[in-house]
């Protein structure tokens, strides 16, 4: 299938690019700007699925997506934008137009310059065109929601499913200052109960799905929930979902926010929470927090009040000290973000001098003019060493 403002006629490289094709292949070609839930939708017409689901899909776009290899909701079990982007078409830093990676199933024809480009945040080249694996449209999910009493009991909980070896296909957390800016913004009436929310789906088909969900639900208990409960109405586990979606675009209603997106171990989930909350007290910054919990991607978001200097001077020294403790825990300064401009300094902390050595090299060889986001991810100081 094609996804684009207009189909091409044709196939460089003598591809096959007939719609049968693609589909039996399980694939599709997509220009940078299309939107990822329209790629869903479009998918979901020919009984397939596109995975990665960022909280941002209604209006993000692909080109955004591989450009930060960004994940979402389900990347617990499915993976992000790089598991499933097969190739693409590239315009190089010498203005030549390449394709880049394979449209088989297999195939490690020399490096993987297409899986370099995932995630290199619009450093290295312009994509032009995308090709990415689908699956096949999955079963139902079975939702099963808890309440917390503080985001370490949620981290607990989480902790326990991994233990279980149970592998949600979603699993959220969400904690009560997302869930009151999402009421005052959408009126959903969903904070008036719960400090935290903690979220798990599994598309587990027949019984094996019912005991995912049951094992979900008794972790939850066993974590200490104050309630939890597996969901018989599918349009209540939607709106829980579409609140955790909602959050940051509802929190910025209150203020500027600074963005957190450290990743940690699962089993360093709940240290990693505890953390925030003792650096949301001693910089006294309001810290709101979600979460791909099951992964341990997690997303504290630091509120400041308009026109705030000194709030937001305490917000960045919280912001870098979350950053220090993700890297204390074996974690990383961002899982799928980005570094951009403001984590060039965990990004340095992170790799060491060594490697950035070698991302230094990789950014001289396929960007010798340094025209592609001149200063983003490599620092300035470095990039001029490249050129």
């Amino acid at each position: 299938m094609h996804a684009g403002r207009r189909a091409r006629r044709g196939s460089p490289g003598g591809q096959d690019r007939s719609r049968s094709g693609r589909e039996v292949e399980r694939l599709a070609v997509v220009e940078p700007g299309v939107v990822n839930d329209d790629l869903r939708a479009a998918c979901a017409e020919r009984g397939l699925w596109y995975p990665p689901d960022p909280a941002s899909s209604p209006w993000s776009t692909l080109g955004g997506n591989v450009a930060t290899n960004a994940g979402g909701l389900c990347c617990v079990k499915y993976g992000v934008t790089r598991d499933y982007v097969l190739g693409m078409q590239v315009v190089t830093g010498t203005g030549e137009l390449v394709r880049l990676g394979r449209r088989t199933a297999k195939g490690v024809a020399g490096y993987d310059l297409a899986g370099l480009m995932v995630g290199s945040e619009g450093t290295l080249g312009v994509i032009t065109e995308i090709t990415v694996r689908l699956r096949a449209q999955r079963a139902p999910e079975r939702t099963v929601a808890g309440y917390f009493s503080s985001t370490v009991a949620a981290g607990v909980a989480a902790a326990e499913i991994a233990a279980a070896g149970i592998v949600p296909s979603a699993l959220e957390l969400i904690d009560k200052h997302c869930l009151a800016a999402v009421d005052a913004w959408k009126n959903m009436g969903l904070s008036a109960d719960a400090e935290v929310v903690l979220l798990g789906r599994s598309d587990a088909p027949g019984a094996a799905g019912e005991v995912e969900a049951a094992t979900m639900l008794s972790c939850f208990e066993k974590a200490g929930a104050t309630w939890a409960a597996q969901s018989s109405d599918q349009a209540e586990a939607d709106a829980l979902f579409e609140a955790r979606r909602l959050a940051y675009p509802a929190l910025e209603r209150l203020g500027p926010v600074l963005t957190e997106d450290v990743c940690v171990p699962a089993f360093r989930v709940p240290e990693m929470l505890a953390r925030i909350d003792r650096t949301a007290r001693r910089h006294d910054v309001v810290i709101a927090n979600i979460a791909h919990i099951g992964d341990g991607n997690l997303h504290p978001l630091l509120i400041t009040p308009p026109g705030d200097d000194a709030a937001r001077a305490r917000a960045q020294l919280a912001f870098d000290e979350i950053i220090a403790d993700a890297l204390d825990l074996g974690g990383t300064v961002t899982g799928e973000h980005g570094v951009g401009l403001l984590k060039r300094d965990g990004l340095r902390q992170e790799l060491g001098p060594v490697v950035l050595d070698l991302h230094q090299a990789v950014k001289a060889a396929l960007d010798p003019h340094g025209i592609f986001n001149p200063g983003k991810v490599i620092p300035e100081r470095m990039a001029r060493v490249c050129e």
